[in-house]
């Protein structure tokens, strides 16, 4: 049994990583702060939490040691104050976006400033547990990973690693919760709803963190923000190799159970009929699945590989307590194994 602490726990993620961790079997709650809503009660914040946790939000300088550290804080707050939160927990788990990236050049050209401790990018594991497990298994720091990256990352590849792909035309719609629980003019209600709102169309950021797992593949990629509140949706054109053989149906389903025949949440769906006979973000709300699947071109050279995952869990909250199964050396499943609700 070990001590797990959240710092910054008033955002959805914090929110979802109270959730997962309450039911974790080898996991005792310990503290959660945040700086405007000292001694609120947490299900005040957390609604769905009522009855389920009594405790109530600390300031964050009475945070005590503890065995791992979660930290929720927003982009840009994690990284002037590393060092402190590493002396907290000898594991220490950051969602934001601060850790990363390993390059401290290509942290400047994305963020559009030095990293304050460049010399700390090299000490975190990107927190990716299907392409990063066995260095999981003995990191401390651990960075946490982009919704986006996330899919694109899962859904890739196997193509990627095959030598299968030359480029992707990749799009992603999001839901409202990607922007967080900030009020901003993007979420607000007249303006979101039904919406369909192309808010990149090129560069993104997390196509970094894709070309630090994945390679510089060349992927278009357009990301569409749409009524919908949890959820990343994928669909990729991917063009595949000339140089390979006449590619069917058979070899991509091998492709892919190769890779991902034993992760525990990463699920094949590919039918050829019925309602839900490819990835749906809707029957994933909750859960820290990904699902993929993908439709073959009849003259074999352009691939479609559709993808979804709840950006809280497995573009969050999620892969942050599965890395935290690994570090730990739990059973990886621990605590996840929730299915999502259907209907909803």
């Amino acid at each position: 049994m070990i001590r797990a602490s959240i710092l910054g726990g008033t955002g959805y993620i914090g929110g979802e990583l109270l959730r997962i961790l309450h039911f974790h079997p080898q996991v005792e709650f310990a503290q959660v702060t945040s700086r405007r809503k000292v001694g609120t009660p947490i299900a005040e914040v957390h609604p769905n939490l009522r009855g389920l946790v009594l405790d109530k939000f600390i300031h964050p300088e009475e945070l005590l040691s503890c065995d791992v550290l979660f930290i929720a804080l927003p982009h840009g707050e994690v990284a002037n104050r590393i060092e402190t939160y590493a002396e907290i927990a000898q594991r220490v788990i950051d969602t934001s976006a601060d850790f990363r990236l390993s390059n401290p050049e290509t942290y400047r050209r994305w963020y559009g400033k030095d990293h304050p401790y460049p010399e700390w990018l090299s000490k975190f594991v990107y927190g990716l547990p299907e392409r990063n497990r066995a260095s999981l298994s003995s990191a401390n720091y651990v960075s946490g990973v982009g919704c986006n990256a996330t899919i694109l990352n899962l859904a890739l590849g196997p193509l990627v690693d095959a030598g299968w792909l030359e480029r992707a035309v990749a799009d992603i719609k999001v839901g409202s919760s990607e922007a967080g629980a900030e009020v901003r003019s993007s979420s607000h209600h007249p303006e979101r709803s039904g919406a369909v709102r192309v808010y990149s169309t090129g560069d993104h950021r997390h196509l970094t963190e894709v070309e630090q797992q994945l390679g510089p593949v060349p992927i278009h990629l357009t990301v569409t923000a749409i009524e919908m509140v949890r959820g990343v949706h994928l669909t990729a054109q991917c063009f595949l190799s000339t140089k390979q053989d006449s590619i069917d149906n058979r070899l991509i389903w091998g492709l892919y159970r190769q890779a991902y025949g034993e992760e525990p949440f990463v699920r094949l769906v590919a039918k050829r009929q019925g309602l839900y006979r490819y990835p749906e973000p809707k029957i994933l709300v909750g859960s820290n699945y990904c699902d993929i699947g993908f439709a073959l071109s009849e003259d074999s050279n352009t691939l479609v590989v559709m993808a979804a995952l709840d950006n809280l869990m497995k573009g969050g909250a999620g892969s942050a307590v599965q890395c935290m199964n690994v570090m730990c050396g739990f059973e990886e499943r621990a605590g996840l194994e929730f299915p999502g609700l259907h209907p909803i």
